[in-house]
């Protein structure tokens, strides 16, 4: 699944879940490191864990954060 991204330097989340579990996860544009930390670190489990973590996480005075825009990328899959 391909999700566009609102207020945020990155662009798209590609994720896929299979069997309740992410399996897949990548960010198109944003802070490299970190998005790739992020990603490592959601891999193997379940988009409800995930989501609880980083759900609200704001990014300076920005409303959301690119670990915000994940929890909604994932919602579907919960």
């Amino acid at each position: 699944m391909v999700y566009k991204t609102e207020g945020v330097c990155c662009k798209e989340i590609h994720v896929k879940v299979e069997d309740g579990v992410i399996t897949e996860l990548d960010f198109s544009n944003g802070c490299n490191g970190n998005l790739k930390g992020i990603a490592e670190l959601a891999k193997g489990r379940k988009p409800q864990e995930i989501i609880a973590a980083i759900k609200g996480i704001q990014c300076g005075a920005r409303a959301t954060s690119c670990p915000d825009q994940l929890a909604k990328a994932l919602s579907p899959f919960i």
